[in-house]
């Protein structure tokens, strides 16, 4: 790394979260409702950083019950101020909080009879005395790629980039930028799976699940900028990188190529753009 980019990127930061753990711990092992406990996320894997964030695994009597709830808080409270408290919004057993320091605490709260269906496989045990987690299977097989999943994908892909002649028509620039987002996205959920990545953690990891070579293809892409010119560009390299390796993994799993689709959705883009396919793309086509 060079001194600029050392100089630039930023200080990690300086909270310790052990004493954070052997607080939580503590307090939770004391309550005879609260039966195992958990970390998941990087720091269950083993592969934590300066920069990840607190993931918990409670196993409760009641499970993710209001008094449960209430008791985590005053857990997470022994921490220090807790400044954003999502109580099962996103799901009815998860809780995300953050606190004056900027910790950021994720706890799954579930019954001794949802652990079950779970393995032990990335948890680091905080607590156990019934042996509730360490009786889990050690792992899961693992997911087999799904060529349903990825046919939707493409077609999802063809779907977003036939709409480029009426974002252009009603000059709809900004909302342009937010379709090359969502094109960005199923490029790199495409380049996770080619590397097979066996512990893909959070949203915020992607470094550590991809190729020097796939991040040179995705530094490559042209910067989202809300122009006319300039987003036909970009929304032909994105193609340009998409469709050749999706077309390659289809044919690795075995997926349904969509042809008549991608047929007609160049035409169209030809019809009322006078764009053609990127040369990559028209050489990836040929049997």
């Amino acid at each position: 790394m060079s001194h600029a980019a050392e100089r630039d990127r930023p200080q990690a930061p300086a909270f310790d979260v052990d004493p954070a753990i052997r607080a939580i711990a503590e307090r939770l092992e004391a309550e005879p409702r609260i039966r195992a406990l958990a970390l998941g996320g990087s720091h269950g894997a083993g592969l934590a950083d300066a920069y990840s964030d607190l993931d918990f695994l409670v196993v409760a009597d009641s499970g993710a019950s209001d008094q449960t709830a209430a008791l985590w808080r005053d857990a997470l409270g022994r921490v220090g101020e807790i400044v954003l408290w999502r109580d099962r919004q996103v799901k009815p057993t998860l809780i995300n909080a953050i606190t004056a320091a900027w910790l950021r605490v994720d706890v799954d709260i579930v019954t001794p009879q949802q652990i079950a269906e779970r393995t032990k496989a990335g948890l680091r045990i905080l607590f156990d005395p019934d042996e509730l987690l360490e009786a889990l299977p050690a792992k899961a097989e693992k997911p087999r790629p799904s060529p349903g999943r990825l046919q939707w994908q493409v077609e999802e892909f063809f779907r977003v980039l036939g709409l480029l002649p009426l974002a252009m028509g009603r000059a709809e620039y900004f909302n342009s930028v937010t379709g090359l987002f969502f094109l960005r996205n199923l490029i790199t959920d495409l380049l996770i799976e080619e590397t097979g990545a066996p512990n893909r953690g959070g949203v915020l990891h992607l470094n550590r699940l991809i190729t020097a070579e796939q991040k040179k293809a995705l530094a490559a892409l042209p910067p989202l900028v809300a122009e006319r010119d300039a987003l036909i560009a970009n929304y032909l390299a994105h193609a340009a990188l998409y469709l050749p390796r999706a077309r390659k993994m289809a044919a690795r799993l075995g997926a349904r190529w969509p042809e008549r689709f991608e047929a007609v959705t160049w035409e169209h883009l030809h019809d009322t753009l006078g764009i053609e396919p990127p040369p990559v793309v028209r050489a990836s086509r040929r049997p």
